[in-house]
């Protein structure tokens, strides 16, 4: 077992964020947590790659919300829920947030030697060779500057910003939001590619569960911070119950 979620639970001041939640991820596997806005999907990737940690600390130096985490988060048998988030990069898990923030002002190939600075050269070039021939849209623009990319670009130079990293698990929190249906057809492809050429390990959150369902392994339903359902990918896309509330029929 890759990753194992053991009972999370988050409360932010006195909102319930992540309610005794649980899951599992194989090495290898693509897994989806479905939920809509505001289930807790976000929370659940930040608990799991130890960002909330850094929120935590920003907020009580501020005097801001009080937020409390409970639960356990494991990786490759080991109790990670006290590593810092430096610590869980170096173990292998990387986090592509939503709108992850680029760095605009540099063109794309210095984006991604950006990302690379704990790998050896030969890694970070030989991974943006990949990622130039994942994302030809990037290859063509590697001399431009990231902030006049499309969203849907960016997006990819996200993506490839994470896989020079050399991840073990990478964490993709609502890559589709605010893309095209031509973009989300384009890195749903890459992500299957992502998977089958590096065996990289993937946990995808998303609240459009059309596109996502068919190329996953397995997938959990969260609602209110809480799992409700969870089966592979034929048993979630036949339920009833997740086609009406995430099919749009």
């Amino acid at each position: 077992m890759l990753l194992q979620v053991k009972h999370l639970m988050v409360f932010y001041e006195n909102a319930l964020a992540l309610n005794d939640f649980s899951l599992e991820v194989q090495a290898g596997e693509i897994v989806a947590v479905i939920g809509s806005n505001s289930a807790g999907k976000t929370t659940l990737m930040n608990t799991i790659s130890g960002l909330i940690q850094d929120i935590q600390i920003k907020e009580k130096r501020k005097g801001g919300e009080r937020l409390t985490i409970l639960g356990e988060v494991w990786l490759n048998r080991e109790d990670i829920s006290s590593a810092r988030p430096e610590q869980r990069v170096q173990k292998g898990i990387v986090l592509c947030r939503e709108r992850h923030p680029i760095f605009p002002e540099s063109d794309v190939l210095e984006n991604l030697h950006i990302a690379g600075y704990l790998r050896r050269r030969q890694e970070v070039r030989e991974t943006v060779d990949f990622v130039f021939g994942l994302f030809p849209n990037l290859a063509g623009h590697k001399n431009q500057k990231a902030g006049f990319l499309s969203g849907g670009e960016q997006q990819m130079l996200t993506i490839g910003m994470a896989l020079v990293v050399r991840p073990v698990l990478l964490l993709l929190d609502e890559p589709l939001l605010g893309l095209s249906p031509a973009m989300q057809t384009k890195l749903l492809a890459a992500i299957k590619t992502i998977r089958r050429e590096t065996g990289v390990t993937i946990l995808i959150s998303e609240q459009f569960a059309r596109p996502i369902l068919p190329m996953i392994d397995r997938g959990y339903v969260i609602e209110n911070g809480m799992l409700t359902m969870s089966g592979n990918s034929k048993e979630l896309m036949e339920n009833p119950e997740v086609v009406s509330a995430y099919f749009g029929v």
